[in-house]
């Protein structure tokens, strides 16, 4: 493996321990190397704290050592300045020669800016280092700022015969390992939505337990307002954003009610919504017509897909997934089968 190769992996690795908490921020990884040593370390812990090559930077000992240094980084240093200061110019301030860097920053207030504020300042600068694995890494600030929407990530459980429960009764088909996966998913998201019969016959509560992070913005669509007020939904204990036609009730402590035209109740528009709310990643849950609606307009980056052993004989069928231009891998999951397709 090539020596920058090396370090940028270290980067990746410590950027993921970002995982639940850097959002809206990408994770980001950095990595202080001094005569073949890694001198400091640091990652991006929590939007508006200090960035990776902050925390790089203040963990080395010696300072002195900086001026011939070379830390690798998975993402462009910033440019500007948002809640901190530009990390370009600590670096060009702290005298360190050599700047290695995984991805370009798509963010258009850093995109090239960072690197080419660098190499004004003499430095030299690496890019492009373990570039695919530094954008996956941060696949999901990616799509929030090229393709201007949440990433999205579809998960369900369907039976042995593909369906996902019965038409009036809530259907429990996760086991407990599957449902602790679950957790993990939506600690990793910043929203989590669900259709108006999911609300309705599940009554989920859509928060984490037995998982650690931040619950994430909960996320119901009730058209004509027809949900009753109390499902755990409404209990006003998170912040829940509920897309509806009618107006006919009012906000109320963590409650938002944002009402659309007829016209423009779709996809397309909720997605809108949640980027001007700063949402960037969603998990849709349910139901299957939500599902098959994302699917269908092409509106969605990776599912998880639990099959379970259990046969159900008839009820809701699971949305069907069509034009699958990436990856499927299958592992077992206990008794049953888990495929993520991204």
């Amino acid at each position: 493996m090539e020596e920058d190769e090396k370090y940028m992996w270290r980067c990746i690795r410590l950027a993921k321990n970002g995982l639940c908490t850097a959002s809206p921020n990408p994770m980001v990884g950095a990595v202080i190397v001094c005569d073949g040593k890694i001198i400091g370390e640091g990652y991006h812990i929590r939007s508006g704290k200090a960035h990776a090559e902050v925390n790089a930077v203040r963990s080395v000992k010696n300072q002195s050592l900086l001026r011939r240094s070379t830390i690798y980084v998975s993402l462009e240093p910033c440019s500007h300045y948002g809640k901190t200061p530009p990390c370009a110019d600590m670096l060009i301030d702290k005298g360190i020669p050599r700047v290695v860097i995984g991805c370009e920053d798509p963010f258009v207030k850093v995109h090239g800016r960072g690197i080419q504020k660098l190499l004004d300042a003499g430095c030299e600068v690496k890019t492009g280092v373990l570039e695919k694995e530094c954008r996956q890494l941060i696949r999901k600030f990616v799509t929030f700022n090229t393709l201007s929407r949440p990433y999205v990530t579809l998960k369900w459980a369907e039976s042995a015969d593909g369906f996902i429960g019965k038409n009036v009764n809530r259907t429990l088909l996760s086991t407990s390992l599957s449902t602790l996966l679950v957790q993990k998913r939506r600690a990793e998201n910043d929203a989590i939505m669900v259709g108006t019969e999911t609300a309705r016959i599940d009554d989920p509560q859509l928060t984490l337990h037995d998982w650690y992070g931040k619950n994430p913005i909960r996320v119901v669509l009730d058209r004509h307002s027809s949900l009753p007020q109390s499902i755990h939904l409404f209990d006003g204990s998170i912040r829940t954003l509920v897309f509806t036609t009618s107006s006919s009730r009012a906000d109320s402590v963590n409650l938002e009610y944002i009402v659309l035209p007829e016209e423009d109740y779709c996809l397309s528009r909720f997605l809108k919504e949640l980027v001007q709310r700063d949402i960037q990643s969603l998990l849709v849950e349910g139901g299957a017509r939500l599902h098959q609606s994302f699917i269908d307009e092409e509106l969605w980056d990776e599912a998880y897909v639990e099959k379970s052993v259990k046969v159900l004989g008839n009820g809701v069928r699971a949305a069907q997934l069509k034009n699958i231009k990436g990856f499927t891998n299958r592992r077992v999951l206990g008794v049953d089968i888990l495929k993520y397709i991204h």
